[in-house]
């Protein structure tokens, strides 16, 4: 727990730096009625019960933004997170290790809302569909994910918070993102 609030404090200090050190970018401004496209790269930290099965993840995740008024978006986001899994051993009867193939991946595909609160900065909520890869296909997880970040023209630094739900029993995982924007 300590090395996640190490991380989403390193990204918040550097978002605040972009800001403070005037860097000069362009400010974020929704157009209404404009489509953009984000193209991110993801890392993933595990919390709670999925931390016992799952060192780290690292995503892909393509994001389709279109500009309901000049603060707010809807979003549209899917891609592919891969998760670094720990070693698995079962017993084999004669009290030796066997270590079990444990793999997991996940394609999200996840709809939401994106709203600037100050300029470049915003909050963010999503829901949709974590779909497990496995053997041809595994269950579909409800995906609840919300988030705040910073995006310029061009960039986007985000983090998140992504609850994953089956069953009655749920996993989490903290985000971060950074992501290449363009205008369609």
């Amino acid at each position: 727990m300590k090395s996640t609030l190490k991380l989403l404090s390193a990204a918040v200090i550097f978002i605040l730096s972009m800001t403070c050190l005037n860097v000069k970018v362009n400010a974020q401004t929704i157009s209404k009625g404009v489509f953009r496209m984000g193209i991110g790269a993801d890392g993933l930290v595990p919390v709670g019960d999925l931390k016992n099965a799952v060192n780290f993840g690292l995503g892909v995740t393509p994001r389709l933004q279109y500009g309901l008024t000049k603060d707010l978006a809807l979003t549209f986001t899917t891609g592919y997170y891969h998760f670094f899994t720990k070693d698995i051993y079962i017993q084999d009867g004669l009290g030796a290790g066997l270590p079990i193939e444990n793999s997991l991946e996940i394609i999200p595909v996840k709809a939401g809302l994106k709203a600037f609160v100050i300029p470049n900065f915003y909050i963010a909520g999503e829901i949709g569909l974590g779909l497990e890869v496995q053997d041809g296909g595994g269950p579909a997880d409800l995906l609840l994910s919300p988030g705040f970040g910073y995006a310029s023209k061009h960039w986007d630094f985000g983090a998140r918070y992504e609850n994953l739900s089956e069953q009655g029993h749920s996993v989490g995982m903290f985000g971060l993102r950074v992501a290449y924007g363009f205008g369609l």
